[in-house]
């Protein structure tokens, strides 16, 4: 007969060992679908408030909106990130979650419900955290807004005028990926307790609130920030709303279509958030390779830069990179590339193409105060200072390229590359540092939601 006590000692060290094993293997995630045919028939269905590291959620298209709101606020982690998908129609039809008369999953409890359709981070049940490592794919998201309600922890409830298709209360490395974001109040909101988002390959358009400027497009305010790729287009009707509104540190907005708004970018400052506004980071921002339309109505300028608080302490007082962009203005009266808050803010402006169809003496590049470093880019002829009093300095315009057109493929279609006799081909200049190692202009915008690689070159403008 075997020893009692060697015969236990072998089988813990050999169940030891093959634990040992098991934890090399990765652990099976859940995948949760939902739609016609599937295993959940609703959102409310899937257990939000228990999703885990790779736990991914499938929801298929339908002929009917879901008329459900969730909230997430459950960690992933980098390699095994928690997922929300929608899976196309038949002919591309992304999964539409209406905000109008949508139900919560009874075991969720958060606050802020009046503040999205689907919301991350801020919640009672599922315990409260720090959201991280989440991508939302793939889903039209509608119609949080006044007069729209749902219904609600406290009943039936009406939708704040600030509330958002997605509002992201805190969070961290987050992607939201080609999503169609609008007829809400804002079509995105992120709070300053958030850091490292993307935002890429969406259609944000549709959004605001009528006679009123304090709900845009995009309203964001984070440690680190970048869109990329995405189809920004015009507000509501009626709405006076900025299209891509941000205070965060770490900003990057790159190759990106954005067309209307009150101002195309309205980049100001962090007021109340020293945790951003004291990093070194938030006195940088680049933006580049992008196509900024500017029309009719609202405020002349296309870009904002500095800070709007009243509390200049605040403000970014720092460099805007801006380069490789091609703006276009259709306005009919005057047009203004660029205001600065205050006299410590300053551009610096590379190989950018910058046309105004009404003619080069209503186009202005500066308004008010601050610096213009100019460098190579293409101008209209008889392109103006300022519209207004100017304080500020204009250095470089010996180096710009002036004519009557760019030499855009097809201006009235907005093709804007450019032809092969365009003045603006090849006429660009290398990049300095920090930009060539750091923000290389790599990728150009594909018309609508796309990038791909751009060739080799100093051609200006963003193609």
């Amino acid at each position: 007969m075997p020893d009692t006590a060697t015969t236990t000692r072998k089988v813990i060290a050999a169940v030891a060992v093959s634990l040992s094993l098991l934890a090399g293997l990765p652990v099976f995630a859940e995948r949760y679908e939902v739609g016609p045919g599937k295993t959940l028939a609703a959102i409310g269905d899937v257990p939000w408030e228990s999703l885990n590291p790779g736990d991914e959620v499938l929801i298929h298209w339908r002929a009917e909106p879901y008329r459900e709101k969730w909230v997430i606020c459950r960690r992933g982690t980098a390699e095994r990130p928690i997922r929300v998908r929608g899976v196309p129609g038949p002919d591309g039809q992304l999964p539409v979650i209406d905000g109008r008369d949508a139900t919560t999953r009874p075991a969720l409890n958060f606050w802020g419900e009046e503040r999205g359709v689907i919301k991350i981070g801020g919640a009672n049940r599922p315990a409260d955290t720090m959201p991280a490592h989440l991508v939302l794919e793939n889903l039209e998201v509608r119609s949080g807004r006044p007069p729209f309600g749902f219904d609600g922890r406290r009943g039936r409830t009406a939708y704040a005028k600030n509330a958002a298709s997605i509002f992201v209360e805190k969070g961290e490395a987050i992607t939201i990926r080609h999503c169609i974001l609008h007829d809400s109040g804002n079509g995105l909101f992120v709070s300053p307790l958030s850091r490292n988002i993307v935002v890429e390959n969406g259609y944000i358009h549709g959004n605001g609130i009528e006679g009123s400027l304090y709900e845009h497009n995009s309203y964001t305010q984070a440690d680190g920030i970048v869109f990329q790729g995405n189809f920004y287009g015009p507000l509501r009707r009626d709405c006076l709303g900025n299209n891509l509104k941000d205070r965060s540190a770490g900003l990057v907005i790159r190759y990106n279509w954005i067309d209307g708004g009150n101002r195309a970018l309205d980049l100001v400052d962090a007021a109340g958030a020293p945790a951003l506004s004291s990093q070194p980071a938030y006195r940088e921002t680049f933006v580049y390779g992008n196509v900024l339309i500017k029309r009719d109505g609202g405020n002349n300028q296309v870009v904002h830069y500095g800070g709007d608080s009243n509390r200049p302490d605040f403000y970014r007082k720092g460099t805007l990179y801006f380069y490789h962009n091609t703006v276009v203005s259709h306005r009919q009266h005057t047009t203004t590339l660029f205001r600065l808050s205050t006299g410590d803010e300053s551009v610096e402006c590379h190989n950018n193409i910058v046309y105004a169809s009404a003619g080069g003496r209503l186009l202005a590049l500066m308004t008010q105060q601050g610096t213009l470093n100019l460098h190579r880019n293409w101008l209209p002829t008889n392109w103006r200072t300022s519209h207004s009093k100017f304080t500020g300095t204009i250095r470089g315009a010996e180096h710009v390229v002036e004519g009557q057109t760019p030499g855009f493929a097809a201006f009235d279609a907005e093709n804007f590359r450019l032809l092969p006799d365009s003045p603006c081909v090849q006429a660009g200049a290398e990049l300095p540092q920090p930009l060539a190692t750091r923000f290389p202009v790599i990728r150009r915008y594909v018309p609508h939601q796309q990038t791909e690689p751009r060739k080799a070159g100093l051609d200006l403008g963003a193609f």
